[in-house]
């Protein structure tokens, strides 16, 4: 509505879903600090070697693998727990899962059996992942598409509620920690803190927007086109689903049998990514080939309903998504979500290398890095939801992705003029803001592409081709720095440009996407 004001913006934050997602961004961060900082520092201090400890942070692969695991978040009805609804079920027992995994870990002795330690850990992280599907499905569900200004303030809302369970509530079983706390003492503490958190999150409003409605007829119409193959097809149509979620799987798992010296190469990372595109273009093909002429439904063979199920689950969610929107358009959003952050991923992974090198102590950038980005993030995170709400979801990503390519330049100018405390505490000031807008903008740009019928596992494919940007492209943020000598101010430029091909993009989506700006996305929650 452009006839809101900037008050009445304000008020957005005391709507009780908003609040509720506010609650839920907690519940998503307070993991971190469990399986984070405080499984490290028990293990340092219990004597673990260092390379132990480092292999305990596999456990957050959990987080970068959820999106395998989201069709079960959609179709999955928990049992005795459907009166609270798809996603609040979901919730509730991710986070009795979380809460009984923390009780382990503190009857555990790392000193004689830290692998136990870790297993535990790795639970508390399956139940995380699991968890943030359900609290980003949650987010979605609970708005209708046209109330944009209601999703960018979730978006905010999710953001800065996140940072507060990482690093406000994080920071108490840190202090504690030197008042003489026992480390068990501090994870039951950390328990009660989630259970309490689950608890405040159940008194949330219902999702009101689910498409759960529509699963039986979409899978009524699965099933009527399987009963029309042969078993052999029936068949080859089941390996064509599964290989592309069997390849991830493997892939993210570090590719087990094949050497170092390979899957350590950059080549190696586009090949997967060229293999497992392939892969779902195969089994997309072989789905849409399926029997159209289908009029009735034939008696289903054994096979016929875990098939239709499989499709329901893992074909149905893309096909609507590129159906919906068009494949050159579905293309476009591919690439602007998997472009869009790559700059500021290629700064973050070098940030504290850079930092060091200009010549910051450690304490500076503890105090300024760390502390101040928390502030600034969660604060900023608030107001970039305010922003988009009042003057539109693709402005915001146009200017905050701007802002985000200049506030490159801040580090430029640090690399010139040296380890300048003011012009370091601005930097973190501007880059903090500009990063809180555009993820808020990006956060809600994905969930009003989102289909409710899907809305798990389209947005954890969202995210995921966004995290595949992040993470493979900038990986080579090392070597581009080696490549210029270690001139840092030219590779700040060069992140500056690195913004330019997705605004491009953005901008031809802004005519081929018009009620995303406007008046709310495409996605139906029919």
């Amino acid at each position: 509505m452009h006839n809101r004001t900037f008050s009445d913006t304000l008020l957005l934050y005391a709507n009780r879903r908003v609040a509720s997602i506010f609650v839920l961004g907690i519940a998503s961060g307070l993991p971190w600090v469990i399986i984070g900082s405080s499984l490290t520092l028990w293990l340092k201090e219990a004597g673990i070697s260092r390379s132990e400890i480092g292999f305990a942070g596999l456990i957050f692969t959990a987080y970068a693998a959820n999106f395998l695991w989201s069709p079960l978040v959609d179709q999955l009805k928990i049992p005795a727990l459907q009166k609270l609804g798809q996603r609040k079920s979901w919730l509730l027992t991710c986070q009795l899962v979380l809460v009984g995994s923390c009780v382990l870990m503190s009857l555990c002795d790392p000193a004689s059996n830290a692998k136990q330690l870790v297993l535990f850990g790795l639970m508390v992280a399956m139940a995380s992942a699991t968890q943030d599907i359900a609290i980003d499905a949650y987010r979605v569900d609970s708005f209708a598409p046209q109330e944009r200004e209601y999703i960018s303030a979730a978006a905010g809302a999710a953001t800065a509620g996140w940072w507060t369970g990482y690093a406000g509530l994080g920071y108490i079983p840190l202090m504690l920690s030197d008042l003489n706390w026992s480390w068990p003492e501090l994870f039951l503490l950390l328990a009660a803190m989630c259970a309490a958190v689950c608890a405040i999150a159940m008194f949330g409003p219902k999702p009101q927007h689910s498409g759960n409605v529509n699963q039986q007829e979409l899978y009524s119409g699965y099933l009527k086109k399987v009963s029309h193959c042969n078993q052999s097809n029936k068949l080859q149509l089941t390996a064509y689903l599964l290989l592309p979620f069997l390849a991830i799987a493997w892939t993210v798992a570090g590719s087990p049998g094949l050497p170092a010296s390979i899957t350590d190469s950059p080549r190696y990372i586009w090949l997967s990514v060229c293999v497992i595109v392939t892969l779902i273009t195969t089994a997309g093909i072989k789905v849409a080939a399926l029997d159209k002429g289908a009029t009735q439904q034939l008696q289903p063979s054994a096979l016929d309903r875990p098939l239709a199920w499989l499709l329901l689950s893992l074909a149905a969610p893309l096909r609507d998504f590129v159906m919906r929107n068009g494949l050159q358009v579905a293309c476009a959003i591919f690439s602007f979500i998997l472009l869009f952050k790559v700059g500021e991923a290629f700064l973050g992974r070098m940030s504290i290398v850079f930092y060091k090198e200009v010549g910051f102590s450690n304490t500076d950038i503890a105090n300024y890095s760390k502390m101040l980005t928390w502030v600034v993030t969660i604060v900023c995170s608030l107001a970039g939801g305010i922003v988009n709400a009042h003057f539109g979801l693709i402005r915001g990503l146009v200017v905050s992705g701007c802002a985000m390519a200049l506030t490159n330049l801040m580090f430029a100018w640090i690399a010139l003029a040296g380890p300048e405390i003011p012009l370091y505490v601005a930097t973190i000031i501007l880059d903090g803001f500009a990063q809180a807008w555009s993820t808020v903008a990006f956060a809600s740009f994905i969930a009003l592409l989102c289909n409710h019928n899907f809305s798990a596992t389209q947005y954890a494919l969202l995210v995921s081709i966004g995290n595949l940007g992040r993470t493979t492209l900038s990986s080579f943020s090392g070597q581009a720095v080696d490549w210029l000598n270690g001139n840092w101010p030219l590779f700040f430029v060069l992140t500056t440009l690195m913004v330019i091909p997705s605004l491009l993009i953005l901008r031809w989506l802004s005519r081929n996407l018009p009620d995303v700006g406007q008046h709310g996305s495409r996605a139906s929650s029919k």
